[in-house]
């Protein structure tokens, strides 16, 4: 099995899984296939790159990537990360991120998330946006909670 297998089997795992109270996860999330996400690689409980075309209805008025794209982006890397690697679902407890320039339609930018501390109850992560060709664009850092709810994943 591939990497990318890998990662799209314990995805459909946790989203088939994870169901109480109502709430049902969906994997990947709406916001990620409308924004055409695509899982680049992922290296197991480290890092996972996703790559994102950047379109016209994600600009700002001068017509760059909006500000709030940029984040989805981000947040839409760091989220199947944190599933990977919590195995249950995540929910975010703070993001920070740096415009370092701007973002140009007819493009696709690449994200690359890493995990940097796990705890028993948080995760803390940082991740890059580049340009194709490696331009950094933007950087992020993140803090999630690993939430108690069972999920039949792994446990008895």
């Amino acid at each position: 099995m591939s990497e990318n297998q890998d990662v799209d089997k314990i995805l459909r795992e946790i989203s088939e899984s994870f169901n109480t109270g109502g709430r049902k996860v969906t994997v990947p999330p709406p916001s990620f296939i409308d924004m055409d996400g695509k899982m680049v690689s992922y290296v197991k409980n480290k890092s996972i790159i996703v790559s994102f075309p950047v379109k016209e209805n994600q600009t700002n008025p001068m017509g760059m990537m909006q500000g709030g794209y940029i984040a989805a982006a981000f947040d839409n890397a760091f989220g199947p990360l944190s599933y990977l690697v919590a195995k249950k679902p995540t929910t975010t407890i703070d993001m920070n991120i740096q415009y370092i320039r701007g973002v140009e339609t007819n493009q696709t930018v690449i994200v690359e998330a890493k995990i940097e501390a796990k705890g028993f109850s948080t995760i803390h992560m940082t991740a890059e946006m580049r340009t194709e060709k490696g331009k950094l664009l933007a950087t992020a850092t993140t803090n999630l909670l690993i939430l108690k709810i069972p999920t039949g994943i792994g446990e008895s």
